[in-house]
């Protein structure tokens, strides 16, 4: 007997997406409920309807939106029959319960999908472990959501022990999960520590900035490497460091890591706090928006407020406006900077427009937390004379007296120090006066 054909299609939720603004939420310019919308898509779910969006000044303690629009979306989920109701809120356990009554169906609010990209999205073993913590946590004020099915005997004879330590015991392992993923984390994070410790000796530029706003493509452009890079929200999540070459050959560490959004759960914020505080050491941080947003305005005050929360660093040292390409309007870019006191670059890292601007610029920065010394080393030490050369910035050469070769380089205090280790005593530095020859 021969089976019915099945499709082999993956099964896209299809979901109604509802939110409430309260005062002080950012408008949406290109539509309410837009940046939920591409989140769902994210997530690989399928938004049907309109939306729903309702304006209050507090929101309801029980179910967060109002008894007339808890109905009106109840009628759209008759009409639709979706998988679920994503709500573009952090709801409450009992907020949660009293939706999924009111709707008959899985309620999703905005940190559980996030959350739910970030899972799908995780490649490493660390950010699979902080996404598992940050969800766990997340799970924890929330699992006797998901005893409702003891609801109906719940407090009868013979009923009331088994449920109770039935949720009891999930807790109790719920916890000891949470803390044996914060061990294993922290032994990762340790070994990461000694990673980035490891390269104090050179240059580190930092690339931080809203998600989507093109950081993976400039990454690419600026080292020619290969990292995945596409249109969607969260496409990074672990922080990449690759050599950038200079124009005077000197190397830099360019590190990209997750974006920032809008309310991103604090849980989330708290696992990835390590994977960000390794970009936000950089030596140079570079804040990249996407200027043809609409929302690019709000998007950069939420990077600012992101960053400021975890850093003593309020504000990047150079604003990045990418995919000028697609901005019509260059006075936009003006409005969008104000009276920033970060250095202004106007790039494109899809079509390579503005890079070498940016280049300067960084190069600039590095010059001011660089010297310039002599380095004399005897013409037949080869190894040595490689050595120098490898290391970049090198200004000039010439041959004393046939036996020694004097080096003019520019490069950080840490490249010195390096340096120094790797040619011992085969060579000598020796400081540049300012206007010497």
């Amino acid at each position: 007997m021969s089976r019915p054909p099945q499709s082999t299609q993956a099964h896209h939720d299809r979901v109604v997406v509802c939110g409430v603004i309260l005062p002080g939420h950012p408008q949406e310019f290109e539509g309410e409920l837009s940046e939920v919308r591409a989140l769902v898509g994210a997530a690989e779910g399928v938004v049907v309807g309109e939306g729903f969006v309702q304006r209050r000044e507090r929101p309801t303690p029980a179910t967060l939106l109002g008894k007339g629009k808890v109905e009106e979306i109840r009628t759209a989920v008759d009409q639709h029959k979706p998988d679920a109701v994503v709500v573009d809120n952090d709801l409450t356990p009992a907020q949660g319960r009293n939706l999924e009554k009111a709707w008959g169906v899985r309620v999703i609010d905005r940190s559980e999908l996030i959350l739910d990209i970030f899972a799908r999205r995780a490649q490493t073993r660390q950010a699979s472990l902080q996404v598992e913590l940050a969800q766990n946590e997340y799970l924890m004020p929330r699992l006797r959501r998901m005893w409702t099915h003891l609801e109906r005997t719940e407090g009868a004879i013979g009923t009331r022990g088994p449920g109770e330590t039935q949720l009891e015991t999930d807790r109790r392992l719920l916890n000891r999960r949470i803390a044996d993923l914060k061990a294993e984390l922290s032994v990762i994070e340790r070994r990461k520590q000694r990673q980035v410790a490891s390269r104090s000796g050179q240059f580190t530029v930092g690339l931080v900035g809203y998600t989507n706003a093109g950081k993976s493509t400039l990454l690419n452009r600026l080292t020619g490497s290969q990292e995945f890079a596409a249109d969607m929200p969260f496409a990074t999540l672990d922080t990449r460091t690759r050599k950038w070459v200079l124009p005077d050959k000197r190397i830099v560490l360019l590190s990209d890591t997750v974006g920032f959004l809008q309310r991103l759960p604090h849980h989330l914020v708290a696992s990835f706090h390590a994977t960000l505080e390794e970009t936000l050491q950089a030596d140079l941080l570079l804040h990249v928006v996407d200027a043809s947003h609409p929302d690019a305005g709000t998007q950069m005050r939420a990077v600012d407020e992101v960053l400021a929360s975890m850093s003593a660093r309020l504000r990047p040292d150079v604003l990045v406006l990418n995919k000028i390409d697609r901005v019509d309007d260059p006075l936009s870019l003006h409005l969008l900077t104000g009276d920033s006191p970060a250095t202004v670059v106007h790039v494109s890292a899809k079509t390579g427009r503005g890079l070498d601007r940016l280049t300067e610029v960084v190069q600039s920065y590095l010059d001011e937390r660089s010297s310039t010394v002599d380095i004399f080393v005897p013409v037949t030490d080869g190894r040595t004379l490689a050595s120098v050369r490898a290391a970049g910035g090198l200004m000039e050469e010439e041959v004393l007296e046939e036996t020694t070769m004097r080096l003019r380089v520019r490069l950080s205090a840490g490249a010195l120090g390096l340096l120094r280790q790797r040619t011992g005593s085969h060579a000598r530095f020796a400081p540049v006066v300012e206007g010497a020859r």
